[in-house]
This record gives structure tokens, sequence and C-alpha cells, in this order.
């Protein structure tokens, strides 16, 4: 029953203009960025730099892709997720769905692997993508396969706080605005309660404060 409930969502992901549109951007930007990313390699590392210094193509080309990937997250996933549930209430659609032989928690997670399947296939083009540079090199395929799990969890964890701010309204912008917000302050936090060895994490908060000043 979950299958068919992420199927369903899946399929209706697709159905709508705003899915594809979305799906396409992201790749587009993606592919820019990676297109930069071979640019600026060959830019830096054919400079006067010592062997000692110079880093992997793998490195430093899917570094910046996968960190666009995950800022782009930050604003993809609450415009998919924020449907997912207030457009339910809002057609008045949701006790038919109730009144369906599903358990609650069979139609949220149905939906939630549904969105997380349409987000795995970016995340599966951006692999793919970075492959094509063991054409011409040797690339890391553990440098990848690790970040594309680790973009895996992320884009599952924002889609679970999409899929709950998408419960408690109505309304689908509401809910888009509620996720981004929810997400940009825990990026924030991530980021300046980050631990680095030998420092503590007020001074951290000092640094970038003045830094941002």
């Amino acid at each position: 029953m979950i299958i068919n409930v992420a199927r369903k969502e899946l399929k209706s992901v697709f159905a709508s203009p705003m899915g594809w549109v979305i799906l396409s951007l992201l790749m587009f930007a993606f592919g820019t960025q990676y297109l930069n990313g071979v640019n600026d390699y060959f830019a830096v590392m054919s400079g006067a730099m010592r062997p000692a210094e110079r880093t992997g193509v793998t490195q430093f080309v899917g570094q910046s892709v996968y960190g666009l990937a995950s800022f782009i997250m930050l604003f993809a996933v609450p415009l998919l997720s924020m449907r997912l549930i207030s457009e339910e209430r809002r057609s008045q659609t949701l006790p038919f769905l109730f009144s369906a032989p599903l358990s609650l928690t069979e139609i949220v997670v149905g939906k939630f692997l549904g969105l997380v399947a349409f987000l795995g296939i970016l995340i599966v083009f951006i692999g793919a993508m970075l492959s094509t540079l063991n054409i011409w090199s040797d690339i890391d395929f553990g440098f990848l396969i690790a970040n594309s799990l680790g973009l895996l969890l992320m884009v599952s964890s924002f889609s679970a706080l999409g899929i709950y701010f998408s419960s408690l309204t109505q309304q689908p912008v509401i809910a888009a605005i509620l996720t981004f917000v929810a997400l940009f302050a825990l990026m924030m936090l991530d980021r300046f309660f980050f631990w680095r060895p030998g420092q503590y994490s007020w001074q951290f908060i000092a640094d970038t404060s003045l830094s941002v000043i």
C-alpha cells in the first residue's frame, strides 16, 4: 500500500508543470556548475602550483556541485512538499484518502517516499554526471557515493520537515514559507554552532559576526 501511495505521488509530480520545471532548472544549474568546475580545475591546476598542493579532480569538481545541490534543495524541497497534504485538505479530498484501507502512517510514509524518489532522480543525475570525469581521469568513486548518500539523507530530512508543515495548514504557499524558514534556521544553526578542532563554538560565532559586520 505504501508503494502505491508513493507511485501515485511520483506520478502527480510529473503530471504537474511545476515538477518538470523544477527538474529541468535544477539539472541545468547542476550541469552549468559541473562545466564551470571542470574549467576552473584546469585553470587552477595548470598554474604555478607544486604537485603536492594539487587537488584531485573528483574533490575539486564534486565539492562545488554537491555544495550547490545542498543549497538549492533549500528552495526546491519546500516548493515540492508544500502541496503533499495541504492541497488534499484545501481540495477536500483528504477524507476520501482516509476512507481508503490505509493507515495514517502508510499515507504519510507513501507521500514521503514519493517525494524522496523524485529528488533521488536528481541525485542519480549528479552522480552520473560526475562519473563522466572517469573518461579522462581516475576519479574517487567512494567520494561520489558518500556525498550522494549524504545528499539523499539531507533531502530526506528536508522532505520530512516539509510534509510536517504541509499537514499544519490548508494553504500550500504558507507551508512552503514555513518549511523554508525552518530549514534556513537549521542551516544557520549548523553554521554558527559548527565546532572545529581547537576552536570553541562561541569563538566561531564571534568571528562570524565580526566578518558579517
